[in-house]
């Protein structure tokens, strides 16, 4: 089924989506084990019905099934995590695109379909949730099939359009291995999960400018609407020995053009990887949209660079489309970060149903490759955090999403034990396959 795009003022009244003839039907369940039983262990199965006589078969976009290769259990990989999201089996990276759409919170992230190291092919992943804790793994959503993303479907977000539904924004590694930007949508947005993308025919929709290297522009960010009515997004780039937020502008989400200045640009980092850019209430723990803009809000600039992420607050001048610091990245370790541990390419999107902003990063093995390999596993995704400004307003404030208490067990406080180095000390009263401290 072919994308249809009438020349319009605004993509919200031009995109036409099409409607998907036949249904599938996922049957899943979902095992967990706490005291002894079977904890934390999410298994999508995937049944393929008939509709109309015709059998669904892949998805449009050469996407394998998820569930076509073997799905060991829990007990079968050495370490897996029992509470941080995790596919069944293989490498993990970037979160890319998460939001909530009718119901259904989504969860996109970078995948290597063939093994568990970081591969030549990369696509979108796909799982839902209906609480950030308990995931269903679906079909891939975006898998390389074009000459524009032949190579590799690699991160990017999603941004939803007033009346019209989800839009993903990715980068695309072309068939001269060049990063441009691409576009895809729901094959059915009746559909809350979303299950089938159609990629946008006329993809590319931005290519490497001027002064930009083809392997320094990538990770589109979530897109904001500006004051003038126009659409604004940033992709992560590197020019004249520059880290930058480069800035791109769009009346109807389709054709879109480059602003003359980066956002934002500093010779104090390397290129910025998988930036993301958005407001923070100043006065309330809520999240707000990504496009709010007003006298109540501060904006977050965050890149990740040397292996880590870093953030800056600061204010955003529409007007002049600047992005104006309260203290510029120094290229130290005086530097704002999420995290001093494993995380990296983080993601945030704004949950409507709870007026929170949620934070979700990659934490990747400090295994071997070898061992990696051997475990047929590698990454998982940060516990999902709920982030604010803080009072100061110089700072952020993380917390774990309040769903996290569903994995919690019996309490047990030990008081003015001595642990002897190389001890064994029973804890008595509770039985765990797994325990956090």
């Amino acid at each position: 089924m072919t994308l249809v795009l009438k020349r319009q003022e605004n993509i919200v009244s031009s995109l036409q989506f099409p409607q998907l003839s036949s249904r599938k039907a996922i049957c899943f369940f979902s095992l967990r084990r706490a005291n002894m039983e079977i904890l934390a262990v999410l298994v999508g199965l995937f049944c393929v019905l008939q509709s109309n006589g015709i059998e669904v078969e892949a998805l449009e976009n050469g996407c394998q099934n998820f569930q076509s290769h073997t799905v060991m259990l829990q007990e079968q990989q050495s370490y897996r995590s029992s509470f941080h999201f995790q596919p069944p089996k293989n490498w993990l990276n970037d979160p890319n695109g998460p939001m909530w759409y009718k119901g259904v919170y989504h969860l996109f992230y970078q995948y290597n379909p063939y093994g568990a190291l970081f591969g030549d092919v990369m696509i979108w992943a796909h799982s839902v949730s209906h609480d950030l804790i308990n995931w269903i793994h679906l079909n891939h959503a975006l898998c390389p099939t074009e000459p524009y993303d032949i190579n590799s479907c690699w991160s990017g977000s999603a941004t939803t359009l007033p009346g019209k539904g989800p839009v993903i924004l990715y980068t695309g590694i072309d068939a001269n291995h060049c990063q441009v930007q691409n576009m895809a949508l729901p094959k059915n947005l009746s559909d809350p999960l979303l299950e089938e993308w159609i990629k946008f025919a006329q993809n590319p929709i931005m290519t490497p400018p001027d002064g930009v290297e083809g392997n320094n522009f990538r990770d589109p960010t979530t897109a904001w609407l500006s004051h003038d009515g126009k659409w604004s997004v940033i992709i992560g780039g590197w020019s004249n020995n520059q880290g930058m937020a480069i800035l791109y502008r769009s009346e109807d989400f389709v054709n879109w053009t480059k602003n003359q200045d980066p956002l934002y640009s500093t010779e104090r980092t390397g290129m910025w990887e998988c930036p993301d850019f958005y407001p923070v209430s100043v006065n309330s723990t809520d999240g707000v949209d990504t496009s709010v803009l007003n006298e109540g809000v501060k904006h977050v600039m965050k890149a990740g660079f040397n292996s880590h992420d870093y953030y800056m607050i600061g204010t955003y001048v529409p007007e002049m489309e600047k992005y104006i610091p309260d203290n510029d990245f120094t290229g130290t370790s005086m530097d704002l970060r999420y995290d001093h541990g494993k995380f990296y390419a983080s993601k945030t999107f704004f949950d409507s149903v709870k007026n929170r902003r949620i934070l979700w990063g990659w934490v990747n093995e400090s295994d071997s490759r070898e061992d990696d390999m051997e475990k047929g596993w590698s990454g998982l995704q940060s516990i999902p955090r709920h982030i604010w400004l803080d009072r100061s307003g110089k700072q952020l404030v993380q917390w774990p999403i309040e769903e996290i208490s569903k994995l919690h067990g019996k309490k047990v406080s030990l008081f003015h034990k001595k642990l002897d180095s190389g001890s064994i000390f029973e804890v008595q009263g509770i039985t765990a396959s797994q325990v956090n401290n």
